[in-house]
């Protein structure tokens, strides 16, 4: 029997850790042999409209994936931004106020007919992200078949009462890491549940360092980071600790190279220590991480990290956000990153990762080693495909 994957959106290219963990799941599950459907709606990606349908309803291939897309119905936009506000703003909101979330964020009504109709059809169905209309709703249409890969993380939207009940019914739910299972345990009633950390698989790559350097004429030591810019992965913090770093050393060469979309550092003070080139192709990320001195994420929310994983891949440490629990004890388990809490720190952690090369090519061997044991794209694949046969047919206590 297939598996279908419900997510908001799908696309070949469209970014956002997300929609690109599911896009490599349903992939590589149809290579491994699984018929596999993704159940989406018609809404281009999470920065577009989500009232406008902007791919065409019906079915398509993608990779060997077999893609079928329902309409959005129209949103209260307005009422929306009203509730969505508070949470930014990590201020409490009622219960009410939760209905009126979820019911004014991206929906489809036609695609919870086609789950509930079509159910039979399925091994199982697994849902992702969390927060979104059509987890929440469609999770209820198929709880006997539902495999909940949440990414929480500490935020606003996942202590929602909401969540908290119908996430207690689904039959199993996949965890990116320990910590995110450990925050699910505490926070939701999922004792009963088939639960498994299972993370996501890291692309073999080959690097070039020297080719990075001569394309983009970078010469002189750097720190890297590679992601989106929205407040909470703190980027403007790790610009500001950097600038403060040159301030307090003013002899040393260091540079930071940012790469990835977003709000341009040009037009700060000091900007000339700092290469921001945006998106690049993925050939350029790998050959950064290999020529960086270290790979920095200062996220204070995060599931998993592919990009920490890459640069461990590309042997190459990382230092990232003590508050950030994931990565954090991703640090701790692989022996392959510091984590800083404050400027004070983050100064010792680039002094040390930068003066000591050999402890910053241990640490950077650890890592590698770290996710070549734990996360190959064929042992992902085959932890999820015995995970779901084992929740399905578990009967829940």
């Amino acid at each position: 029997m297939k598996i279908a994957f419900v997510i908001p959106w799908y696309g070949a290219n469209i970014s956002g850790g997300s929609e690109s963990a599911c896009r490599n799941l349903a992939e590589r599950m149809v290579k491994s042999g699984e018929t596999v459907d993704v159940i989406t709606t018609c809404v281009k990606d999470f920065h577009s409209d989500w009232s406008v349908n902007y791919h065409k309803p019906g079915s398509e291939q993608i990779n060997g994936v077999k893609v079928i897309r329902f309409k959005a119905r129209k949103r209260d936009t307005a009422l929306f931004d009203s509730v969505n506000k508070k949470l930014m703003d990590n201020i409490p909101i009622s219960l009410e106020e939760e209905d009126i979330y979820l019911k004014e964020m991206v929906n489809s009504p036609e695609l919870e007919r086609y789950l509930s109709r079509n159910k039979d059809q399925y091994k199982a169905f697994v849902f992702t992200p969390y927060m979104f209309g059509t987890t929440y709703h469609g999770v209820q249409q198929v709880y006997e078949k539902a495999i909940l890969f949440p990414a929480f993380h500490d935020e606003s939207y996942a202590y929602f009462q909401r969540f908290k009940e119908v996430y207690s019914k689904v039959k199993g739910i996949v965890f990116n890491s320990l910590a995110e299972l450990e925050w699910a345990e505490e926070h939701y009633n999922i004792g009963h549940i088939s639960k498994q950390v299972i993370g996501l698989g890291v692309e073999q790559f080959i690097t070039d360092s020297e080719d990075f350097r001569q394309k983009f004429g970078i010469k002189d030591p750097f720190i890297l980071y590679a992601g989106r810019r929205d407040p909470g992965k703190n980027v403007n913090k790790l610009i500001h600790y950097f600038l403060n770093y040159k301030k307090n050393r003013p002899d040393s060469e260091m540079k930071l190279v940012l790469l990835g979309g977003g709000e341009s550092s040009k037009g700060i003070k000091g900007e000339n220590s700092i290469y921001d080139l945006g998106f690049v192709s993925e050939e350029d990320k790998y050959n950064a991480y290999s020529a960086a001195c270290f790979f920095c994420n200062p996220s204070s929310f995060e599931s998993f990290s592919i990009v920490i994983m890459e640069s461990w891949y590309a042997k190459r440490p990382v230092l990232v956000y003590e508050k950030c629990n994931v990565t954090k004890k991703f640090a701790e388990e692989s022996n392959g990153g510091l984590y800083f809490s404050n400027y004070a720190e983050f100064e010792a952690c680039v002094d040390l990762l930068t003066e000591n090369h050999n402890l910053a090519d241990k640490m950077g061997l650890n890592g590698y080693h770290f996710v070549n044991s734990r996360f190959s794209w064929d042992r992902v694949i085959a932890n999820y495909k015995e995970f779901i046969e084992i929740s399905i047919n578990k009967e829940n206590s």
